[in-house]
Order: C-alpha cells, then structure tokens, then sequence
C-alpha cells in the first residue's frame, strides 16, 4: 500500500513538473514572437531588427547571459537592450531574459 501511494505521488510530482516545464517553454515562445512582430513594425521601414548591427553584435553576449543564468552582462548586450528599449513598447515591458532569448532567436 505505502510504495504504491509513493509511486502515485511520485508520477503526480513528475507530471506537474513537466506540466510548468511546457508552460514556461509556451509562454517564452508566446512573449518572443510577440516581440519579435513589434520589433519588426515598429522599426522604420528601411531597417528591421535582423538589420540592427547593435542587436547583431549582442548574439555572443546574449548567449553568455542566458547560459551563466543572467550573471554575465556584457555590453554590447546592454546596448541592445537600451535600442530595443527605444524602439518598442514590448520590448520596454520584456525582462532581460526574454531581449536576450530574443536576440538569441533571430
């Protein structure tokens, strides 16, 4: 009786787990494709964020920031961060995690 109510506790604790696991994935993708169609409107005509040497420049920097979990800021990365922040509302209201996921998916 005891190890079957551990197993059931057990597989009720992995699946939540992986039920917040999918739901965090979903929600980063969600707020990084928002992000990414506001960048591209709200730039001028003639240059998207693809275009935007700065963002290009911060691709190293935001993958030193996401894998260190967010102890490594470089600062091309933070100039990113200051344009982005210009140029959209979305980016504006995004956490650092989410411009350096960003950077990292175009």
């Amino acid at each position: 009786m005891r190890s079957s109510l551990i197993a059931v506790l057990l597989a009720s604790s992995l699946f939540a787990g992986v039920a917040q696991a999918r739901t965090l994935e979903a929600t980063s993708n969600i707020l990084i494709r928002a992000l990414d169609r506001s960048l591209d409107f709200t730039s001028d005509t003639t240059t998207s964020i693809r275009d935007l040497k700065v963002v290009q420049a911060a691709r190293d920097d935001a993958a030193s920031f996401v894998a260190s979990d967010e102890s490594i800021r470089g600062a091309q990365l933070e100039a990113a961060f200051s344009l982005l922040r210009q140029r959209s509302e979305v980016a504006r209201d995004a956490s650092d995690r989410a411009l350096a996921e960003a950077i990292l998916a175009r």
